[in-house]
């Protein structure tokens, strides 16, 4: 739990960062003034109106994403399991593109992305069998696989009739945008609410992660367990995934990131994944917002160009 002040002071560090730093300068002087009732009226509106939902959704995401990362490893007992493994993202795409074929937008296409990751949840569940079959999560890490390769051949195929005027679009979801808008706050609450049915399951976590046959024996209850922590993770995952589109190597990286440093406690490690996930996130979106001003890329090629060689040198380290 050391750990845990230390990332909070850092999440409000990088949060009024986010706030401060744009295409439209103004810095932490620039929020100081406004805050004071002394800054630029224009400065004061795009903190309010445009910089604040998309750093509080960049923060949301970020600890969807790496709570679900966590969740995923314990579940499937496999270190390179991330929130995607299991086709999600694969059948989120698909809804939010087909959604888009259609001419829909806003609304219509999170709920196409939401129904595609449901889909895909309820398939890879009834594939794998049930938690009975999840015996080293070797079975539902392979079912994972097919259907989110089913998934991207789908993906390929919708892509290939979309409209040229509504590629754009389609390629920037995919890409993972977290200027898309929508109300940022459900996250907020939804992240809230996750981490609160999860926390009280650190110590089940810690068992679990040991091995099945031994946390049975201390006495925990396998199988609800898996499900739970099954669907509490395709949730978190799902509800990121809709909102922004498909952000990767957050949910991967993050728990690694803290077990090097030593919590590997999950009392610990799932709320400091959490808020490390949303610093990384947002940091992320500000490079992306400022880099080459005053356009902006997709968070998520971002987030690719640096977890990529991140990772990379993490598997170096734990090798050592």
């Amino acid at each position: 739990m050391a750990w845990l002040p230390f990332l909070l002071f850092g999440a409000v560090v990088v949060f009024v960062a986010g706030l401060s730093f744009g295409g439209i300068g103004g810095g932490m002087a620039g929020i100081r003034d406004w805050l004071m009732g002394n800054g630029d009226p224009l400065f004061g509106r795009i903190v309010l109106e445009l910089r604040l939902p998309r750093v509080a959704g960049a923060m949301a995401v970020g600890g969807l994403l790496a709570l679900s990362g966590v969740l995923m490893q314990v579940l499937m007992r496999n270190p390179l399991a991330d929130p995607y493994v299991l086709g999600l993202s694969g059948g989120a795409a698909c809804g939010a593109i087909l959604a888009l074929a259609i001419g829909a937008s806003g609304v219509w296409v999170d709920g196409g992305a939401w129904l595609g990751a449901l889909v895909s949840m309820l398939v890879v569940l009834g594939l794998a069998g049930g938690p009975s079959g999840w015996e080293g999560g070797a079975r539902l890490l392979l079912t994972g696989v097919v259907v989110a390769s089913g998934w991207g051949a789908g993906v390929s195929f919708l892509l290939y009739l979309l409209p040229d005027e509504r590629l754009r679009g389609a390629l920037f979801w995919l890409m993972g945008d977290l200027g898309r808008g929508g109300d940022v706050w459900v996250l907020v609450g939804m992240l809230g609410v996750l981490l609160a049915v999860t926390w009280p399951l650190g110590r089940a976590l810690n068992l679990l992660a040991t091995g099945v046959e031994r946390a049975a024996s201390l006495g925990v209850a396998v199988k609800p367990l898996k499900m739970g922590l099954y669907l509490v993770a395709s949730l978190a995952a799902a509800t990121a995934v809709a909102a922004v589109g498909s952000i990767g190597f957050v949910g991967l990286v993050t728990p690694h990131l803290l077990r090097l440093a030593g919590c590997v406690d999950h009392r610990c490690l799932l709320p400091a994944s959490v808020l490390l996930g949303g610093m990384l996130l947002t940091l992320a979106d500000l490079l992306a917002r400022t880099l080459i001003a005053p356009q902006q890329m997709p968070a998520g090629v971002l987030t690719a160009l640096l977890g990529a060689p991140l990772f990379v040198w993490l598997l170096r380290r734990s090798g050592r």
